[in-house]
């Protein structure tokens, strides 16, 4: 036949013959298809082939639901989560996508162990066969590896407290186990860099090394050929072949029907739950993995001390070595498992083994009636959490976002109880508009749920379960409580987002006040400034007063501006225009700048409502006017030393009494070797600065004595789990270290013990240990006389920022100095920290800070350099 028959012939037949044969010609498909489909079976088709290609399915399967996954997912601590939820919630079929591949995860487990047992029951990696069993041994642990790093992505509780006990796990390992554990977590604790390391190595990493070896794996079978059933000789088969197609195909795709079917009705009928937030602070939570990691969690449970290696990686390091040498220690052509007892038996008891420990976690968790009430608690909570409608990701309420305001004019009353519910942190754990966390309930409706009387009373004595949730009591006046109940109130409603105030009376003022501030007698209407029932500010003017309470101006010029460490706004820019204010925020003036005025950035509608509102804002009374000293002092730093008035002369000069008390405290802070590492190992930001003890962690003057010889160092090393429930972690450091760490303790044994107080600042327990103010009973010196201005740094400034845009100052109080009942002071605490050390707290929290509910610090590097500075401005004794 010539060239033009042959052409001819081509082009005969139906549309799909001519595209195969133009394909064909090609690419060579038809010689391709016979490669793939002609390979020859010794002994015929089996349904117990059919799970190699069960799993190749699975992958496949997961790596599509993948791929459409990735396409919402969002790898970060603060919208992880919001992603998940979206998915599951809003997209569509999104519930069904995501628990096709959750489900599919779990199969690929089971099938990838009914494959290893098919092939080694049959015999199957004899007669040079050993490459082929050792890439599948690798290709089951990235399967594992897939698990551990996928479970972590939904950032919800489970997740997180899951890879928490599996991070720590690792850790174990002798040597290199803490390199291990902070090169998987990106640090100390688990955050943004440990979401983005699971992330990149579930998407990208494992799955390339799983495809890599797929091939390998494909071609080690292609090139031994399949072994067939178990009497057959593996090295040279007597039983006629088979091809794979169609027989075999045909078992294949039935299995791959079956799976599909299973994996659908499970993720129509019983879709996957998402459950809260993850919440690092959360020490009631329990954490359990998934069912396949189960057993070693089980098994851990026997391994205690020293002894834990063996349990993580001797005994799981044996067994993986017989398991990748099987081929070499089962050598016989042999086939048959009857007549091959001892590695079937040895296999049979670890499966057994891996059974028994998976059931017996199950057992004891169910059989414990503190476990099981709590385990079914979070349950509880993961449903209601599924079941909840979707909530988006929203700026918190320290950025820069936009915040609705209420409809009418702001209730003074709301904005004070506000003011005061976030001076007594109740934020910390309530959330920052009271609609609950997973440390504290929503307090939405709590004025419906119980009536007033019986609320003010849970307020001042908590009943046994709030105590047990670390609810204090509420210790306020009765003009506060009901500033606060307003507040609460209208939790829920545009009328809570208010900006707060704080120092404002929202009460009329009395008739004594009213005559003292008015000596006419009229009445007079309240300011806008004032925060009157009457005042009714612009919009502008109400975002702008928004602005001046989120960008924390109060901290300096006071309460609606009327003067604090700065001075009041009103007298300054009476005879200032508007241009003029707007370009003074943008650009500060060099007297600005030397009181630590940092600039103001905004669009222009910003920056004109900030002035609007400053437009409002009136002079202070004539008893609240901001001292000449004090204006002058935070305004302008004088060129050079001037005389102190008389007046302050017994501060400068103390009597001589009171001299050998502060020798004594000079004593107990001098740099020492000892006191640097209790510094630096941030000690004293639990135990205090001089180890008195505040409310988070007790004195420690006199430990010496109570723990003498070797026993107060071997304490710091291993602590008692009372103390590390007190969130006290092991004191890594060296001998020599320890041994000037304990020297340095020893001698506050020869200083008398300060109690804390409620409050969590020492009591006076030595005149040394207190101002000389207070030590000879003289009046106590105001802020200005008593500390020099501090004149922060343009990255402090910016720290400062920092610290009042991620309303730091709701737990940590006001400019973060003396703390609230929420949390600590930084002043004398963690300002006295070395910047590295601080920075890796601030990065990387400690136990104690989880569980105190701190948030996970996401910040870029420029942010966290001026957030340490700023704290390092802080005074270092806590004035």
């Amino acid at each position: 036949m010539d060239e033009k028959e042959k052409v001819g012939a081509a082009g005969a037949g139906s549309l799909p013959k001519r595209l195969f044969r133009w394909l064909d010609r090609r690419a060579g498909v038809d010689k391709l298809m016979k490669e793939s489909l002609d390979e020859p079976i010794p002994g015929g088709a089996r349904l117990a082939y059919v799970f190699g290609s069960g799993l190749l399915f699975i992958f496949i399967s997961q790596i599509i639901t993948g791929i459409c996954l990735a396409l919402y997912y969002v790898p970060s601590a603060e919208t992880a989560h919001t992603s998940v939820a979206y998915i599951t919630k809003q997209v569509a079929a999104g519930a069904f996508l995501r628990s096709l591949h959750y489900y599919g995860s779990s199969a690929m487990i089971i099938v990838l162990a009914l494959h290893f047992l098919q092939t080694f029951l049959y015999g199957s990696f004899k007669g040079r066969r050993e490459l082929l069993w050792m890439s599948g041994a690798v290709l089951s642990l990235l399967v594992l590896g897939m698990g551990f790093t996928g479970y972590l992505l939904p950032w919800d509780q489970k997740a997180y407290f899951a890879t928490a006990v599996g991070t720590n796990i690792v850790g174990q390992i002798p040597l290199i186990g803490n390199w291990l554990t902070r090169l998987l977590r990106g640090g100390d604790t688990i955050g943004t860099l440990t979401l983005s390391r699971f992330y990149v190595a579930h998407v990208f990493l494992i799955p390339g090394a799983i495809f890599a070896f797929i091939a390998a794996h494909i071609f080690l079978f292609r090139k031994a050929g399949a072994a067939g059933p178990i009497h057959e000789d593996p090295v040279e088969p007597k039983l006629a072949p088979e091809n794979f197609y169609p027989r075999q195909v045909l078992m294949d795709m039935g299995m791959a029907l079956l799976i599909m079917v299973g994996l659908g009705f499970l993720s129509y009928f019983h879709p996957a739950s998402l459950g809260p937030i993850a919440n690092p602070a959360d020490t009631q939570f329990l954490p359990r993995p998934e069912w396949y990691y189960l057993p070693m969690f089980e098994w851990l449970k026997y391994w205690e001390g020293p002894k834990v290696v063996f349990a993580v990686v001797v005994i799981p390091g044996l067994l993986a070595t017989l398991f990748f040498l099987m081929p070499f220690l089962d050598r016989k052509l042999e086939r048959r498992p009857w007549r091959r007892p001892i590695p079937v038996l040895a296999v049979a008891f670890v499966m057994l083994g891996i059974i028994y420990l998976g059931e017996k976690s199950e057992w004891d968790d169910r059989h414990d009636p503190s476990v099981a009430a709590q385990l079914s608690t979070q349950d509880h909570q993961e449903k209601a959490y599924t079941a909840a409608p979707f909530e988006p990701y929203v700026e918190s309420p320290g950025g820069t976002g936009p915040m609705a305001l209420p409809t009418g004019p702001v209730n003074p009353l709301v904005a004070q109880g506000k003011g005061i519910f976030e001076a007594h942190g109740c934020a910390g754990c309530h959330g920052a508009t009271g609609t609950g966390t997973t440390a504290a309930p929503s307090l939405v409706g709590v004025t419906t749920k119980f009536p007033e009387p019986q609320l003010i009373a849970l307020l001042h004595n908590p009943n046994a379960k709030m105590r047990a949730g670390h609810m204090p009591a509420v210790d306020i006046s009765a003009n506060d409580m009901s500033h606060l109940l307003a507040y609460l109130g209208v939790l829920g409603t545009s009328a809570a987002n208010v900006p707060a105030m704080t120092g404002i009376s929202a009460q009329p003022p009395s008739e004594t006040d009213e005559g003292a501030s008015n000596p006419t007698g009229k009445s007079r209407s309240p300011t806008a400034a004032e925060g009157g029932a009457a005042a009714k500010l612009s919009a502008p003017a109400a975002a702008g007063q928004q602005m001046f309470q989120e960008r924390g101006c109060f901290a300096c010029h006071g309460p609606a501006g009327v003067g604090g460490k700065a001075p009041a706004l009103a007298p300054l820019i009476k005879n200032v225009s508007d241009a003029q204010i707007t370009q003074l925020l943008q650009n500060p003036n060099a007297k600005m700048k030397a009181g630590a005025m940092p600039p103001v950035a905004g669009t222009p509608e910003e920056l004109g409502s900030i002035v609007a509102y400053l437009r409002t804002l009136t002079a202070p009374p004539a008893g609240k006017q901001t001292t000449p000293e004090t204006t002058e002092t935070y305004a302008t730093p004088s060129p050079e030393p001037t005389a102190a008035p008389n007046a302050a002369a017994p501060a400068a000069a103390p009597p001589p009494a009171n001299a050998a008390a502060n020798t004594t405290a000079a004593a107990s802070t001098k740099p020492t070797p000892g006191r640097e590492l209790f510094v630096s190992q941030g000690c004293s930001a639990c135990h205090g600065p001089t180890a008195e003890g505040t409310h988070f962690a007790p004195s420690l003057i006199g430990v010496g004595k109570k723990f003498p010889g070797d026993a107060l160092p071997t304490l710091l090393h291993h602590p008692t789990a009372k103390m590390r429930n007190g969130g006290m972690p092991s004191v890594k450091v060296n001998d020599a270290q320890m041994v000037q760490l304990v020297a340095y303790l020893n001698t506050l044994s020869t200083a008398p013990a300060s109690a804390p107080n409620a409050q969590g600042t020492p009591a006076v327990g030595a005149a040394g240990a207190q101002p000389a103010s207070v030590a000879t009973g003289a009046k106590p010196q105001t802020p200005a006389q008593a500390t020099a201005p501090v004149v922060l740094s343009a990255v402090a400034m910016r720290g400062q920022l920092v610290f009042q845009s991620n309303r730091c100052e709701t737990c940590h109080g006001v400019a973060g100095l003396h703390g609230t009942v929420a949390a600590p002071g930084l002043a004398g605490t963690a300002s006295i920290l070395p910047a590295s050390v601080l920075e890796d707290l601030l990065r990387h929290h400690s136990i104690r800070m989880q569980q105190g509910g701190m948030p996970l610090t996401n910040m870029n590097a420029k942010d966290m350099q001026g957030l340490v500075a700023y704290i390092r401005s802080m005074p270092a004794g806590g004035q």
